[in-house]
């Protein structure tokens, strides 16, 4: 399963219209509660340059950027850890997904509704912080009255939970996320809380202000605001104009779009910004294949070693890995051709313990 970034907010802060800007599907955008029932999933291409500097240079017969999943999940009020509103639907959503985009309102209109009944980015975010806060303590309670029993019995693996679940539970009820908590943890802590728990809080997050044409550029009180609440999180923010970017989306041509950006004073277009900060956020890297009938994009985990990301293009590739021949981007374009980075001694041989790096070229030598 491609992994996902979740847009997660309170009702009526504009996700299902960034969505659709995002995927420029037509998910339902109504100015009422729960528009978004159940969540919409897109595929959104990642904006990269040097795919189109490869394609310069080598004039593929097609370019293929590579892809991250976004999912549009229904808005959680308060009382959601409880079932309130979609709150259990909200909160399964939100546990498939492997990071959190979460949207906050930044921008004054009357005739947009807020649930709360008024713009408080800060109120927005704690809401929805302590709902899933709740919701992971619950998780937590429940597999410590099975943990507890078992590790009377002396078992390591068992010791080692209830000594995490310990030390979750009370982060938990001092209202901070244990995605806060995981640094302190050693390796076998941080798989607990991340894949056996599968915590909410857990996950990494983006923050995203919804704002108004105004302020897309400089921001407002409301984002100063946030910015400052955020602060001890380490988490990015982004400021967003949900209405350009629907705009731009509705546009049919790059020229349009072009000439729309440079009106409203934009140098590209937020959803570009958002969609790098997605994949960043997912810890992945893009490493390309390059020739004369394919220059391709594709998306590892940052750490992967040569053999994973060889399995990305098929499973053979995997199986059968003898060598990477690898080529650094910037000697690529440097040099202009594959054919002059070999007589430079610039290209690589490279074996199963090879990190991939951001921006290699590469070649894979297999045999099934």
């Amino acid at each position: 399963m491609p992994l996902q970034c979740g847009i997660v907010g309170l009702p009526n802060v504009g996700k299902s219209t960034l969505f659709n800007a995002l995927t420029n599907a037509k998910a339902l955008a109504a100015n009422y509660p729960f528009a978004t029932k159940d969540p919409n999933v897109g595929i959104i291409t990642v904006p990269d340059s040097r795919l189109d500097q490869l394609s310069d240079l080598i004039n593929p017969q097609r370019v293929v950027p590579t892809t991250v999943e976004i999912v549009d999940i229904a808005g959680l009020i308060k009382g959601a850890s409880k079932g309130e509103g979609l709150g259990n639907q909200f909160l399964a959503n939100i546990r498939e997904v492997d990071a959190i985009v979460h949207v906050v309102r930044c921008f004054e209109d009357d005739n947009v509704v807020h649930v709360d009944g008024s713009v408080n980015p800060v109120r927005d975010k704690e809401i929805i912080d302590i709902e899933l806060g709740l919701k992971d303590l619950e998780t937590v309670e429940k597999r410590l009255e099975k943990v507890v029993r078992a590790a009377k019995a002396g078992s390591k693996e068992d010791i080692k939970a209830l000594e995490v679940l310990n030390a979750v539970k009370a982060h938990l009820e001092q209202g901070k996320s244990a995605r806060s908590l995981l640094p302190e943890l050693d390796p076998d802590g941080v798989t607990i809380i991340k894949k056996d728990l599968a915590l909410l809080t857990s996950k990494p997050v983006l923050y995203v202000c919804n704002v108004d044409e105004s302020t897309t550029e400089t921001g407002n009180q409301h984002t100063e605001a946030f910015k400052a609440a955020v602060a001890q999180e380490q988490a990015e923010v982004i400021l967003v104009c949900a209405g350009i970017e629907a705009q731009i989306a509705e546009m049919e041509s790059i020229e349009e779009q072009t000439e729309f950006l440079e009106m409203m004073g934009l140098s590209e277009p937020g959803k570009n910004r958002l969609i790098r900060s997605c994949y960043s956020l997912l810890d992945l890297i893009t490493y390309f294949t390059a020739g004369e009938k394919e220059v391709r994009a594709w998306t590892v985990r940052r750490g992967a070693k040569a053999p994973e990301a060889a399995g990305v293009i098929h499973s053979d590739f995997e199986k059968g890995f003898i060598r990477a021949e690898v080529i650094k981007f910037n000697d690529f374009v440097g040099l202009g051709s594959e054919a002059k980075v070999k007589e430079a001694g610039k290209m690589a041989v490279e074996g199963k313990e090879y990190v991939v790096a951001d921006g290699d070229i590469m070649h894979f030598r297999f045999n099934v």
